[in-house]
């Protein structure tokens, strides 16, 4: 079962069960052949308050979240870091970006107060909050606790 992630149509809400190692060929849904919404992206998702709780939450996958905001150095600083980590970590982690400034709601249910802010997320539960610009080794150690 870990080489299948279960996909969810958007259209007709059907779960497909898809192997990881076929994610690339653009999966369809098995019953209405709609083009599946495929987590596994070798890139950040971006996640607003509308989308995380679907994004993130509902991920199949374990999700680092970067909680920042446009004018934070560190947070920008970061920022190639969590491209590179999309990359190395595709199938097997979500890494999704939330800009704070542009969406006020989680950082307000969430009581973030800095940024940036990690949160490392499995199964739908939040299991660990970090904060500030974290080295690069120190991220891909959290990471391995999630996986």
């Amino acid at each position: 079962m870990a080489d299948n992630l279960i996909l969810v149509c958007n259209k007709c809400s059907a779960k497909n069960r898809v192997p990881v190692s076929r994610l690339n060929e653009t999966p369809k849904c098995g019953k209405c052949g709609t083009v599946l919404p495929n987590e596994n992206l070798s890139r950040p998702v971006n996640v607003t308050d509308a989308t995380f709780d679907r994004e993130v939450l509902g991920s199949a996958l374990p999700v680092l979240v970067d909680c920042w905001a446009p004018w934070c150095g560190p947070c920008r600083s970061i920022g190639p870091i969590f491209d590179e980590l999309a990359v190395k970590y595709k199938g097997r982690l979500k890494i999704a970006k939330l800009n704070l400034d542009e969406n006020p709601g989680i950082g307000s249910r969430y009581s973030i107060s800095s940024v940036p802010t990690l949160f490392l997320v499995k199964n739908g539960r939040i299991i660990d909050t970090l904060l500030g610009a974290l080295p690069r080794e120190q991220l891909e150690s959290q990471i391995a606790r999630i996986l």
